[in-house]
């Protein structure tokens, strides 16, 4: 009898150690039942790879959007930012032009004020006061003059149809263009606009761009106004002083004994 032949009576699994015979059972991942380990193994590192080989073209993607994005225009995000700081800035400069125009115009006509009322009945018996009250009520007056202008509304009487809003010759987010229009062009120019974005765009940025001509005008014609103020305020005291000074020497005062 040879001795590499189990004994009689027993099974294989008694007599042969669980290193040498395995079981269908224990080769069955826990995870996955009905499936061999080893092909539970082969789909789990597929699994894997498929997911990196995603991770990789999500970032690929937005390597390219990033790049393609910065020939282009910015995200929407920012541009909406910068068109909202743009009008921001330009409505408070253009509330600071008015504030300062109406300082201008109450200062102006305060003393044009008190010299009409105050210093013009004394001409007569005072003629040496003609030269610098003049001086002073003319300089106050053109500074009042410009200031008025600096504040003064200005609306565009140019007739806009749709027809020129299309062939971009106006410009309908800008009041002094579309307050001419019949109301049923307006609607329909403003549905036209909103379904294209570059166009709704480009309109915003001729809108800043004529909000930023009309702050020019107004602070111009304000550093006009304060200008002539200066001069004509600084030019008429010294006129004062030199006419008092001048008739305390010629005319000294009488005393009566």
């Amino acid at each position: 009898m040879s001795d590499s032949a189990p004994p009689v009576g027993t099974t294989p699994d008694e007599g042969s150690s669980p290193a040498e015979v395995t079981s269908p059972e224990s080769r069955v991942d826990p995870e996955t039942p009905g499936i061999p380990r080893e092909l539970a193994a082969a789909l789990h590192e597929v699994e894997a790879l498929r997911t990196r080989v995603e991770k990789e073209r999500r970032k690929r993607k937005k390597v390219e959007k990033k790049q393609e994005g910065s020939a282009s225009l910015g995200s929407s995000r920012g541009i909406e930012t910068m068109f909202r700081t743009s009008y921001r800035t330009h409505i408070d400069l253009s509330n600071l032009a008015d504030n300062k125009a109406n300082i201008m115009i109450s200062i102006n006509g305060i003393i044009i004020s008190i010299l009409l009322a105050s210093i013009s009945p004394k001409m007569d018996a005072n003629p040496w006061l003609l030269v610098p009250t003049s001086v002073l009520l003319i300089g106050c007056l053109f500074s009042l003059v410009y200031a008025v202008f600096a504040a003064r509304p200005r609306v565009s009487s140019r007739p806009t149809s749709l027809a020129t809003l299309r062939e971009d010759e106006a410009n309908i987010l800008f009041f002094g263009n579309f307050v001419n229009m019949p109301e049923e062009e307006f609607v329909e120019g403003m549905k036209e606009l909103m379904t294209h974005t570059d166009e709704l765009y480009l309109n915003m940025v001729r809108d800043i761009y004529s909000l930023g001509t009309v702050l020019a005008r107004k602070f111009r014609l304000l550093r006009t106004s304060y200008n002539v103020f200066i001069a004509g305020l600084v030019l008429g005291v010294a006129l004062f002083l030199g006419v008092f000074a001048f008739v305390a020497v010629v005319s000294p005062p009488v005393v009566v004994p």
